[in-house]
Formats: structure tokens, C-alpha cells, sequence
């Protein structure tokens, strides 16, 4: 049938997600198509809501810390911290300093932990399944040692307001150590060697996703997002907390904006997060791990037994000790974590919970950002751009 100038196309709308494994969660993306190429892009969040910040309202300052293992639970133990530095701004207490190198430590651990599961799935989107299998090998290694030292190996619950829930011991010390002498080693020979020249892997990031530094920053992008722009902004270097300033590292930055740029960007992040975990080893100082001053948790007597779950809530609430009453005001504290800036904005009537928590969480942020990044791509870079911006539903939805 010969074609006339009279008959029209009409573009395609399909939906993916939001149960869909390159989404990387439950979320949902309308994409408005020509042919392959993107015309539009409309995200859609909301479907792993689950109400955090109203129910750490109903809940004491130490009760609600669970909660904020479930943001991101790739990377739970940076929640803690967040949370914590927030709540202990709000009360006035001073952690003690084997404390805060104790958090940064484990802060740090999280943050490879999570970049590699990052990197892996993005590689295995686009078609790169060894650097899968080995990225497990090595977060199977830190997730053994969260175990040794907390008992939990994903949502650990192991910072406290005021410190630590526990000690470090020895052996955990030097097997986290012994992990330190070779994982940088093992990025460049097996990570690197696999992608930085691996002409696929090029072909689908270079050019692709591409944001410049006046965007990311108009568009409140964070953590390596905004850094391989080529924006200088890391709070562990402008607003450090706990350790942050008694240790040294280098900030990353791309250049291009675009894929590759932040992949090598978290690539980097990963050694010098090793080179951190290091000098916290080194420069670990003795003394308490908890502030006195701090809210104290007390287990209940050996006799009483729980009931059901709705018991044990309702005890990790009544017998909480110490100081629980909160002076009034408001504050806004932010924490770097592996995606990003993430910030607690807490409202305090003076009783002992928050009257108002709202969450500054990065993967809602990122999430916006995807219009932008998708303009002029095909549907195949969708999927970069997806794993490039290394979300969790978790905390973008709370």
C-alpha cells in the first residue's frame, strides 16, 4: 500500500514498572515513545509509602531509630547516623569520641557496600554479569563482619543517640583490617579491568544520561550524582560530623555529567571509603561509647516473656531511660550518605517525641531528575539512567 501524505503516526506510551527489575524497585515510569526514542518521561512514586515519618510521631526518640533502618536498607546503618546526629543536636549531647570513630567506620563500610551492589546491578542491566558474582563476593564479606559486630547483617539498628549499642572487638578490628589491605587491589584488577575500557560498557555511558553542574545543582541532585558534574559537594567536607574531620580523603569529581562519569565517580568513592576505615582502625582512641547523658535502652527482666510482637513495642517504649524530654525548637540536620544528602527536619514541643519529622531523603530527588536525564535518549538508555542514579524505594518513598 503506497503511503500518502494523509496518514498520521501517533507516538507509543508504554509503562515500565512498577514491577519491573530494572526500576530497581516499585516504581513506575511512563514513557511516551517515537519509534525508540524517549519523547517524554513521567515518573511515578508512592507505591512503597509506608508512613515513617508520621509514626516516628506517635513514638519516643529512641523507639522511632528503626524506622530509619528501612530508607535505605542497603546502607542502613548511614540512616542510624543521620537520625542520631539529628536527634543529639536536638538534646545537646556530646558522643564520645570512640563513638563517633566507631560510626564513621561502620558509616563507611555501608557506603561500600552500597556503591557495589550500585555498580553490579547497573552492569548486569546493561549486560555485565561477572562483575555481578564478584561485587557479591565482597559485600557477602562486609555483611559477615555487620554480623560480627552487631548480630544483624542489613538492618543493624547498631548507632544509639548518644553512641554506639556496643563495642568493637578485637577480631573484628583485624578482619576488617585484613579486608582493607586487599579490596582496593581487587577493585582495580577485577571491577576496573572487566569496565572502564570494556567498549560495550563505554558505548552505553559515555554521552549518556548527561547533566551539566548548573542542572544538578537547580534540580537539588546529590552525592555522586551531583559530583560527577563536577560540583564539589560532599558534607562529610563541609559539615563534618563525628570523625569526618580528624581523617583524610579525596572528594571525586567527574567531568561530563553523564554515566560513566558517575560510575567512576562511586568507583573512586569505594577506595577512598577504604582509605577512611583504615585510618579510623589506626586512630581509634579508648573510652566510653555512649555519652552519659544519652536516652538509655534497658532490657526487660528475664521472667517476663513477650507476648507478641505488639508487646515488645510497647515495652522498647515504656522502658526507655534517661533524659527523654527534648527542649522546644526545631532543627535541620544532613548526613552524606551513599546516595546522597540526607537530611532529619525535627520539630520539638518538649515532649519526649518529635511533634513533626519530615525526611530530606536523596532518592526523591534523584527520582525527579530522570526527565532530564532521559531527553533526547533511547528507550535502551532509560536503563542506564535508572541505574545510573542508583535509587532505593525505600527512602524515596518512606
Amino acid at each position: 500500500m503506497p503511503i500518502t501524505n494523509d496518514m498520521k503516526t501517533k507516538n507509543l506510551t508504554i509503562s515500565m514498572g512498577p514491577q519491573h527489575p530494572a526500576t530497581h524497585g516499585v516504581l513506575k515510569v511512563v514513557l511516551e515513545l517515537d519509534g525508540e526514542s524517549i519523547v517524554k518521561c513521567t515518573p511515578y512514586v508512592g507505591y512503597l509509602h509506608r508512613g515513617v515519618e508520621k509514626l516516628a510521631e506517635s513514638m519516643t526518640y529512641l523507639s522511632a531509630l528503626p524506622l530509619t533502618d528501612r530508607l535505605d536498607y542497603i546502607a542502613s546503618v548511614c540512616n542510624n547516623v543521620g537520625y542520631c546526629v539529628a536527634v543529639e543536636r536536638l538534646f545537646g549531647i556530646e558522643v564520645p569520641e570512640r563513638a563517633k570513630f566507631i560510626r564513621t567506620m561502620t558509616c563507611e563500610m555501608a557506603r561500600i557496600s552500597s556503591h557495589i551492589l550500585g555498580v553490579a546491578t547497573h552492569a548486569l542491566d546493561i549486560g555485565a554479569m561477572t562483575v555481578f558474582l564478584y561485587s557479591f563476593r565482597d559485600r557477602e564479606t562486609l555483611l559477615d563482619l555487620f554480623e560480627m559486630l552487631c548480630g544483624a547483617r542489613l538492618t543493624v539498628s547498631y548507632p544509639r543517640i548518644g553512641g554506639v549499642r556496643n563495642d568493637v572487638t578485637q577480631e573484628f578490628l583485624d578482619k576488617l583490617y585484613a579486608f582493607t589491605d586487599t579490596f582496593p587491589a581487587t577493585i582495580e584488577r577485577e571491577y576496573e579491568t572487566l569496565l572502564n575500557e570494556n567498549r560495550i560498557w563505554k558505548q552505553r555511558t559515555i554521552g549518556v544520561g548527561v547533566i551539566t553542574a548548573e542542572e544538578a545543582i537547580n534540580w537539588g541532585m546529590t552525592g555522586p550524582n551531583l559530583r560527577g558534574s563536577g560540583v564539589f559537594y560532599d558534607i562529610r567536607k563541609f559539615a563534618p560530623y563525628d570523625a569526618y574531620d580528624k581523617v583524610e580523603f579525596d572528594v571525586p569529581l567527574g567531568k561530563n555529567g553523564d554515566v560513566y562519569d558517575r560510575y567512576l565517580c562511586r568507583m573512586e568513592e569505594m577506595k577512598q571509603s577504604n582509605r577512611i576505615i583504615r585510618q579510623c582502625i589506626e586512630q581509634l582512641p579508648k573510652g566510653a561509647i555512649m555519652a552519659p547523658d544519652a536516652p538509655k535502652f534497658t532490657l526487660p527482666p528475664k521472667d517476663r516473656v513477650l507476648a507478641d510482637m505488639e508487646s515488645l513495642i510497647h515495652q522498647f517504649v515504656l522502658i526507655t531511660k534517661g533524659p527523654i524530654a527534648a527542649p522546644e525548637g526545631e532543627l535541620y540536620a544532613s548526613t552524606e550518605v551513599p546516595k546522597g544528602e540526607l537530611g532529619f527536619y525535627i520539630i520539638s514541643d518538649g515532649s519526649g517525641k518529635p511533634y513533626r519529622m519530615r525526611l530530606r531523603s536523596p532518592s526523591f530527588v534523584h527520582v525527579s531528575a530522570l526527565p532530564v536525564l532521559c531527553r533526547d535518549a533511547m528507550v535502551a538508555d532509560f536503563i542506564a539512567n535508572v541505574g545510573t542514579i542508583d535509587i532505593v524505594l525505600g527512602e524515596c518513598d518512606r
